[in-house]
């Protein structure tokens, strides 16, 4: 883990992104640690670090962890069964284009 300040990290980004490969860059300001660079290689592992960061998605799991605590959870082949039982959506079709109708003009 390296540690630099904004100002460095501005003068040498190209630097610091290439040493996100071999691990965390912390940045500080005033002597404050204010961001982290950490490298990705892939879309997938840019997703994950979105959503481990998301406040709707914690949210999201700590109400589920509040319903599985409080015994109104589904079981996996409960969850399963009625995800088999669901209606399925309607395949999407593409909307048919109105024709504009043209009205004659009217002549003096």
């Amino acid at each position: 883990m390296k540690i630099a300040s904004v100002a460095d990290v501005k003068a040498h980004l190209s630097a610091y992104l290439k040493t996100t490969e071999t691990g965390p860059v912390v940045v500080t300001k005033n002597g404050r640690a204010v961001a982290v660079l950490v490298g990705v290689s892939n879309d997938e592992e840019v997703e994950q670090l979105l959503l481990a960061h998301s406040r709707k998605l914690q949210e999201i799991l700590s109400a589920a962890d509040q319903r599985l605590a409080a015994g109104r959870g589904l079981g996996h082949n409960e969850f399963w069964q009625q995800v088999d039982a669901a209606p399925k959506p309607a395949a999407v079709r593409p909307r048919a284009r109105k024709k504009s109708v043209r009205t004659p003009r009217k002549t003096a």
